[in-house]
């Protein structure tokens, strides 16, 4: 594969190829063309082609993408073609529901190991993982080698978790605490937040049609 600086928005991308080749090889469709791909995605299919040529050319001219073939390269440049371990922190509802998606996923990564400080939910059981006390965290990374973590607890608690994570090695973060955190630049963090994608919704439910009228007004 080429070796070049990628952009976010590509990387962002990918795993949206994925999930619609998925579906094509779940309905035993052997290949498909960019222009097909764009009009399931509604993306140019120069876009398409672009983005993936970043990594190599893998397409035929006049046949299009071996779908199968497509899926395990996009796995290898996600990285997903190997177990990838995440760590849990934060055992509620959301955290739960994030467990229990163990069970469906097809993906390599999986949450192994789960951590609450709350006494009630020590030593419960999260679709066969024991809920273990924040005290295990870093030895728990380190044995397992887990290089992902996922945080779901309230934003008071959240930059709290953080640091727990980078001192335990922890690469990468995903995060659904309504906060602001701060991380080493060496460490990625993305912020899957809730409240703020509804406000966005929000804002264009109530401004439907407000572009047009100013528009008209210019």
């Amino acid at each position: 594969m080429k070796q070049t600086k990628i952009s976010e928005a590509v990387v962002r991308r990918l795993p949206i190829y994925l999930q619609v080749l998925n579906e094509l090889d779940s309905r035993e469709i052997q290949t498909v063309s960019s222009q097909e791909l764009g009009v399931k995605l509604d993306l140019n299919p120069a876009q398409i082609r672009k983005d993936l040529a970043y990594f190599g050319e893998f397409g035929r001219k006049g046949i299009g993408y071996d779908v199968v073939y497509l899926i395990e390269i996009i796995r290898q440049i996600l990285k997903v073609n190997q177990t990838i371990k995440v760590a849990l922190v934060g055992a509620g509802n959301l955290g739960h529901a994030l467990c229990n998606y163990n069970k469906y996923s097809k993906d390599n990564m999986k949450i192994t190991a789960v951590f609450d400080d709350h006494p009630a939910k020590i030593g419960t059981n999260i679709n066969n993982l024991v809920v273990q006390p924040m005290s295990e965290l870093v030895a728990t990374i380190a044995e397992q080698k887990i290089r992902i973590g996922i945080i779901t607890v309230p934003a008071f608690e959240a930059q709290n978790v953080v640091n727990q994570f980078v001192s335990a090695g922890i690469e990468g973060i995903l995060n659904f605490a309504p906060a602001i955190l701060r991380v080493p630049d060496e460490v990625r963090i993305h912020n899957a937040d809730f409240t703020r994608e509804l406000l966005s919704l929000a804002y264009y439910l109530n401004h439907e049609g407000e572009d047009s009228d100013e528009t008209a007004m210019d």
